[in-house]
Parts: structure tokens; sequence; C-alpha cells
């Protein structure tokens, strides 16, 4: 964390600039970029992203990946191409390192609020029709539970994504947690290579409003699928460490 404000506070000339003006915003995720990839690592933890579809630069998604860890958002920024911005909760604001970004070109959401969910889909609504990329967590926030699982998805970046007939992109973050889960408080940290698994592209071209359940049921089959994927091929790893003879 110390890292992460270093490094914020060194560009904060820079985001402080570039957040006046959203014709600003693309530079702005320039040095977002930046400002996530450098105390990653040097903390030591790297990543290693796995693409099965390449996705153009210009083009404009709504990314949805699972959430365990206050380092996925980070993650986010360094995979995410071209001008895209965030929803979060509103207890962001109080974070001095995000505190601009969700006064500037992010958006908060007051939870079990109806009026600031309206407020903060219809802004992203109009900042999609701008050409900028959504990146939200369907979770909702991350949960307690640890080991963590991948909890239900809330309708309404699904939603959205069919109201302005844009892909949906999910993403599986496969191992954050095991590294540091949720704020780092309570199983610490560690150095490690962090997996990423950026899915094909679903399209919402033709898809009504009456298809969100759907949209949202094939999102989440994709990253449950591959994170229960990825854990097998670990266990069997670990196992088959285990069993090899030990040469001298």
């Amino acid at each position: 964390m110390s890292l992460t404000v270093l490094v914020y506070y060194f560009l904060y000339p820079i985001f402080y600039y570039t957040s006046r003006k959203p014709k600003r915003y693309r530079v702005l995720n320039f040095f977002r970029k930046i400002n996530a990839a450098v105390p990653l690592l040097l903390s030591g933890m790297l990543w290693r992203i796995h693409a099965e579809h390449t996705l153009t630069k210009d083009g404009v998604y709504v990314y949805c990946p699972n959430h365990t860890s206050f380092l996925d958002s980070p993650l986010l920024l360094i995979l995410c191409n071209g001008n895209h911005h965030f929803i979060g909760k509103e207890e962001l604001l109080k974070v001095p390192v995000l505190k601009l970004f969700f006064k500037t070109i992010d958006i908060t959401v007051k939870r079990e609020s109806k009026l600031s969910s309206y407020r903060a889909f219809k802004r992203a609504s109009e900042n999609i029709e701008n050409g900028m990329s959504l990146v939200i967590f369907p979770e909702g926030g991350i949960l307690e539970r640890y080991p963590p699982q991948l909890h239900h998805f809330k309708n309404g970046a699904f939603r959205l994504a069919i109201e302005k007939q844009v892909p949906v992109i999910p993403i599986t973050l496969a191992n954050v947690w095991e590294l540091f889960f949720d704020d780092g408080k309570l199983y610490g940290s560690r150095p490690g290579v962090i997996d990423i698994f950026v899915h094909k592209p679903i399209e919402t071209i033709g898809l009504t409003p009456d298809d969100d359940e759907m949209l949202k049921n094939q999102v989440y089959h994709v990253i449950n699928g591959k994170i229960k994927d990825y854990e097998d091929r670990q266990k069997r790893s670990r196992k088959d460490s285990a069993l090899s003879p030990v040469r001298r």
C-alpha cells in the first residue's frame, strides 16, 4: 500500500491535470496503468494474461471480472486498453489514492440505494455512448469467506450492456486471493504470479432487456468454470509434484 501511495503522489500533478477534462481521460488511464503496475512489480507480484481473444484498442466493452482482492482494480487497469472507467462503492471516496478518480473519471454508487444505482448507470450509459468501456465487478463486492467462492451476480452490468448493445468481456482473476486476499490484513501478502484469463466477448446485439438473466448466467458460468478448472489443475500439479521421486 505504501508503494502505491508513493507512486500516486509522484504522479499526482499528471493525474490532477488529466482528470480535469474528459478529453484527457485516455491519457489519465495510461498513467493510471503505470500507477497500478509499478507497485505490483516492486512488491514481486507479476501477472500472466491468457487471452482467448484480442481486444481492439478502440473497442467499447463491459468488463466483468470476479472480485476477491484489492489488487483486482489495479490488475484491470493494467489489462484494459483504450478509454475506460470503473463503477465502485461510495466508500472508495474515502481512500486517498482513489478519491480523485472517483470524483472525475470513475463512478460511485451507494449500496442499497436505487436512486444512486440509477444515477450511476445513467452516467455509465452516457460514458459508453462517448466511447468509454466500463469495468464493473458484478458480485458487488468482496465476500469475507475464505477461501473465496464466486458469489451470485447482480443484473445491472448486463442490462446496461444489452441496452447499449456492447459486448461483455468475462474476466477470471484466478489466484489473486492466494497472494493478497481482500485488503491483505487477515492473511497478509506474498510475491508470486497472478493468472488472468480474458475470455471471448459475449455479444449482446439482438438481445433485449428480458435477456439480462440469461446473459448474467452465461457470464457467471464462464468465470466459475474457469475458476474450477484452474483450481483442479493446481491440485493435480501439486499432487504430481508430491509423487515425483526426489533426484539425488
